[in-house]
């Protein structure tokens, strides 16, 4: 990992988690794939490895993250699809030649083309969006109640009522406002 970078928000929706590679949208925007170097480092935690990255692949996966922003957060609104993100994310999709290889323990992992192709990285990542915003999976796709965030993320909870992206960050920041406010008000209250 390089150092000197915002740390990852992982999840375990591959194509949300790649959303939050750049946070607090609608606040002071945290970029966590600014250089190719570091979108081969989130790679790498996703299980997605590739020797090299190029500027012009760096920009295609800010692209495909944006399109599968648009899509999941038309989808958690039930609202419709963007047709340029539906374009890009299908256009990803098929351009890879990654393949889904089942380890002897039983796991799913992704055999790229070559050690240096982000474009299989890229669709094994495009699939994952498609596979959810289709309501292929168990869950649901909703929208953070941080007003700074407002990620879309995949509710996997057994209620399907989750508010927070992350609960380590956004609910978490949440909570202690709600904290300080209300430290604030006991204080008056006891004037």
């Amino acid at each position: 990992m390089h150092a000197g970078f915002p740390d990852f928000r992982l999840g375990n929706v591959l194509a949300t988690s790649f959303t939050g590679t750049l946070s607090e949208r609608h606040g002071n925007a945290v970029e966590r794939i600014p250089t190719p170097h570091r979108l081969m480092d989130w790679l790498a935690v996703n299980g997605l490895t590739v020797d090299s990255c190029t500027t012009a692949q760096l920009e295609l996966a800010r692209e495909l993250r944006e399109s599968i922003h648009a899509a999941a957060t038309a989808a958690a609104i039930q609202d419709a699809l963007p047709a340029s993100a539906v374009q890009v994310i299908n256009d990803c999709s098929a351009q890879g030649r990654a393949a889904a290889v089942l380890t002897p323990e039983g796991k799913r992992l992704w055999r790229l083309s070559s050690a240096s192709c982000v474009e299989d990285a890229l669709s094994v990542i495009a699939a994952d969006a498609i596979s959810i915003i289709a309501g292929e999976r168990d869950g649901k796709l909703a929208l953070c109640a941080s007003p700074t965030c407002q990620a879309a993320f995949f509710d996997t909870s057994q209620s399907r009522t989750r508010k927070w992206c992350d609960m380590n960050t956004c609910g978490n920041r949440q909570k202690k406002a709600r904290f300080h406010a209300n430290q604030r008000k006991n204080s008056r209250s006891a004037e």
